[in-house]
């Protein structure tokens, strides 16, 4: 009986070990799909502009882009509430530290794909603002990795200085946790012909089928 209970004991403790050894092993291999997938060669032909395209872009102002933070570039969640989106065991990019109300939060923050590769083209065209609704230490830290000391995102706004214009808005998808997302890339070819525009809201106004989505 005793050498039973020692075997199966010996069994358990086997199975325990194998099971973490497996567990880790899953981890890193999807935290190195995660890398493969968002440093991965992607390119956006942007050809020389004619002389007419030159002029016509020199003709209109600079435009601002307002990008939404959250399910929009990044998803994150903090210590205790991991969101059912989120599948357990997958890597953060990076993880935020940061002080609410006198207590250390931490939050784990999952790029969208391609989201570094889409700010760095729209930022040649556009001047770009991060806009979030959640708490300003926090969107401001989450802003400081996005850019990375490219100085791209120096502009943020918060809940109290924006409301919605649905005439000046391009509905995206939320996104919480898909490797394979190519919504960001999708914008590019939009965003590339409203720089041209004097006024956005002629071509976007004509889409409000797609405010749905909001």
């Amino acid at each position: 009986m005793l050498k039973t209970r020692q075997c199966l004991l010996g069994i358990r403790t086997f199975l325990g070990v194998t099971s973490r050894i497996w567990g880790f092993f899953l981890y890193i291999l999807r935290k190195h799909l995660r890398t493969v997938i968002q440093y991965q060669t992607v390119r956006y032909d942007t050809l020389p502009l004619s002389p007419i395209s030159r002029n016509r872009l020199n003709a209109v102002k600079r435009k601002i882009l307002v990008l939404d933070l959250d399910e929009t570039l990044i998803h994150s969640h903090h210590d205790g509430v991991l969101r059912p989106t989120v599948r357990p065991g997958t890597p953060p990019d990076f993880i935020l530290k940061v002080v609410i109300d006198k207590h250390p939060v931490r939050f784990f923050v999952h790029k969208r794909p391609h989201v570094d590769f889409f700010l760095e083209v729209v930022s040649q065209w556009y001047e770009l603002v991060v806009f979030t609704a959640s708490m300003e230490i926090y969107g401001s830290a989450v802003a400081d990795k996005l850019d990375n000391n490219r100085n791209i995102l120096k502009r943020r706004y918060y809940r109290q200085h924006c409301t919605l214009d649905l005439d000046n808005a391009i509905p995206i998808k939320s996104w919480f946790s898909d490797p394979s997302d190519t919504a960001l890339l999708n914008l590019l070819p939009m965003l590339d012909a409203l720089r041209f525009t004097v006024d956005v809201r002629s071509v976007l106004s004509r889409n409000l089928h797609q405010h749905r989505l909001w």
